[in-house]
């Protein structure tokens, strides 16, 4: 039996894609946000607008740039609005994999310390970029299945 003062759960009601999209949304909030805070970006004065020369790395690992971060905000603000329907939610999910998907093929192609890499991108970024894309995907292509119009 349930307790009678419990709370009811904010997310009752929302199609499971449309919490999808929403959790991805935040998370890439706070990943752009973290890209501009020192101590979590390790090399925070080597940071740049953009390119292959910035030299900060977010957690220590994955290099970032302004743009990279404003990137990562954009796609967040991007999550948390499109997740108002389910069909946005789907949309967002499986479009973001696809983009995701490009980056990471962008990343294996491009030289990384050549000026072709703006963004920027390392290995790291290449795999995270990779596994994004896979999740992406996966969460809009199986978490809308549900036949939720809402």
């Amino acid at each position: 039996m349930a307790h009678s003062r419990a709370r009811r759960n904010p997310a009752d009601g929302r199609a499971p894609v449309r919490r999808a999209a929403a959790t991805v949304g935040t998370v890439f909030l706070l990943v752009g946000a973290l890209g501009f805070l020192p101590g979590i970006t390790s090399d925070y004065g080597d940071l740049r607008l953009a390119g292959h020369q910035s030299g900060a790395e977010l957690f220590g690992v994955f290099q970032v740039s302004v743009l990279h971060n404003l990137l990562h905000l954009g796609f967040g603000v991007a999550g948390l609005a499109l997740s108002r329907t389910v069909g946005l939610a789907r949309a967002y999910l499986v479009g973001g994999g696809a983009v995701y998907l490009v980056l990471w093929l962008y990343g294996l192609a491009v030289d990384h310390p050549s000026a072709a890499n703006v963004i920027p991108v390392n290995a790291a970024d290449d795999a995270l970029h990779l596994g994004l894309g896979l999740g992406m995907l996966a969460l809009g292509l199986l978490a809308g299945r549900d036949g939720d119009r809402r």
